[in-house]
């Protein structure tokens, strides 16, 4: 289904709400606003096969332009907000988008169109932008009814970045009516019981693909979007009470500021309806996961895949609890851990994760064929890995260890920073935590915790003696820090991703 399909079936129910603003877009309202898009862009020579960006903050125009795009046959690219103007303009360009939507809320905006010639058709939403034409505009005047010739869509979107330049993503266009949805949102909505009947709180930046993803998904089977500017702990606990949340999704860091809340404070809001809280992105420090099945009781879903559609996994609060750390079993194929040479290894032992598309659709990095090929297993090509390092128990169970690019080799010993950040994480005097290694001349790296302290903790030696004790007494002396510096703040993506490149280049750079 799609809201072509809805527009008939209930046509003033709200696909989607945006509570910080009080708009809200029925079901009715984005057929109609984006079949006038998919026209206005037809009448400029946009055809199927082409790509459109978006540089755009949390807006229910951005449903009105991705289903414009998944009803035209066109690939869409969401840019990330917070990138500099260069790096915005690279995706702008790399993507070959022959369209871009941009808001007039940033200022580099109107920067981005100027660097970006080879994009002909640029859209200005929320204001006008030199350069470009009115969004609002461009849709008046053109026709409500759909394409003569509607086809499928795709959505591009480019990897985050922490450990190196974004990496387009792309695969060959579906096939198949429109009328059938999506294919590729068929795992999330058959994974997690999307309906009808859903309410799905968004608190986190569309322009990632989980939201994204989600928030369309919701949509193809006829339920409402509740869509925050920004994640705020308080309020969302606010808006699920409010609204009748039925389903939600979280990245660890948003679940740690939300179990850091005053206890009298976080009991005020009823959370009953809430029969999905699902996260993603981010392994989940064990005491964090816990202490949120406690207080939501056995709602805490968690899954794990990529933007590679590299495999998926789910696991239930049931299946953790006997199986704490995991991130759940496969819901297709299985998972394979290979060594570097692409052998497979025994349960237990950790390797590179890889995964197969459960779509089946294969993937490629944008003109690179060489990254496309070293995600690819030697002897099986069907294999993806993303440098995900992990192991499966016995009973197939997979266990997130750390990505390869961030592990520490210590005097020949391999540590993974995860384990440590997860003895860390809820300390109370700690908002924020990475572990990295940082060079040492007799041992290559040596492991240095980075810390970021809750409002009115003061750094002090004692408390860096105290953080690495806690450590030695979880972990070992191996494992403990050999150091630890106190930030303002820690390098993070809106959507919780730590930027350990950035972080580490600041000690390996330096010398």
């Amino acid at each position: 289904m799609y809201p072509g399909v809805y527009s008939r079936l209930q046509p003033d129910k709200v696909a989607v709400w945006r509570p910080s603003t009080g708009e809200g877009l029925t079901y009715a309202e984005l057929d109609r606003r984006s079949n006038q898009l998919a026209q206005y862009l037809r009448a400029q020579g946009v055809k199927r096969g082409d790509h459109l960006a978006c540089f755009l903050d949390n807006q229910v125009a951005f449903f009105e332009i991705i289903w414009a795009c998944m009803r035209s046959g066109l690939y869409f690219t969401a840019i990330n907000h917070h990138l500099a103007v260069g790096e915005a303009a690279y995706i702008v360009e790399d993507c070959d988008a022959i369209a871009l939507i941009a808001s007039a809320n940033f200022e580099q905006s109107a920067e981005l169109g100027r660097v970006t010639p080879a994009c002909g058709i640029k859209l200005a939403i929320a204001g006008e932008i030199d350069g470009f034409a009115n969004y609002e505009q461009a849709l008046s005047g053109q026709p409500f009814t759909p394409l003569a010739d509607e086809s499928v869509g795709s959505v591009m979107l480019y990897s985050s970045g922490t450990t190196g330049r974004p990496k387009g993503i792309i695969r060959p266009l579906p096939e198949g009516p429109i009328s059938e949805g999506i294919p590729g949102l068929t795992s999330i909505i058959n994974g997690f019981g999307l309906d009808g009947d859903t309410v799905y709180l968004c608190p986190a930046p569309l322009y990632h693909a989980a939201p994204s993803g989600w928030s369309t998904a919701v949509q193809q089977v006829g339920g409402t979007v509740v869509l925050m500017d920004r994640f705020d702990a308080e309020m969302a606990l606010q808006l699920i009470e409010r609204y009748r949340v039925t389903h939600a999704q979280f990245v660890p860091a948003m679940f740690i500021r939300m179990l850091k809340l005053d206890p009298e404070l976080r009991d005020q809001y009823d959370l009953a309806s809430v029969r999905m809280a699902i996260h993603s992105a981010a392994p989940c420090p064990v005491e964090v996961k816990r202490r949120m099945i406690e207080w939501w009781g056995p709602v805490i879903y968690e899954y794990y895949s990529s933007t590679e559609s590299a495999g998926f996994a789910r696991i239930s609060s049931e299946e953790w609890l006997e199986h704490p750390g995991s991130v759940g079993r496969s819901l297709g194929a299985p998972f394979h851990i290979c060594d570097d040479d692409g052998n497979e290894l025994p349960a237990g032992q950790p390797g590179l994760i890889y995964g197969e598309s459960p779509t089946g659709k294969s993937f490629s990095y944008h003109k690179d064929d060489g990254k496309t090929h070293a995600a690819l297993h030697p002897a099986h090509p069907g294999w993806i890995t993303v440098g995900d390092i992990g192991y499966l128990d016995e009973n197939g169970f997979l266990y997130l260890t750390d990505r390869k690019s961030f592990m520490i080799i210590s005097g020949g010993v391999n540590i993974y920073p995860q384990q440590i950040e997860n003895v860390l994480a809820m300390h109370p005097a700690l908002t924020d935590v990475a572990v990295i290694g940082v060079p040492n001349e007799d041992l290559g790296e040596e492991v240095k915790a980075v810390v970021q302290l809750a409002a009115g903790v003061e750094p002090s030696d004692a408390l860096a003696a105290q953080l690495m004790a806690l450590v030695t007494a979880e972990l070992g002396k191996q494992l403990t820090p050999r150091s630890v510096d106190f930030v303002d703040e820690l390098p993070r993506t809106p959507t919780g991703k730590l930027l350990k490149k950035e972080l580490r280049d600041k000690y390996w750079l330096q010398g």
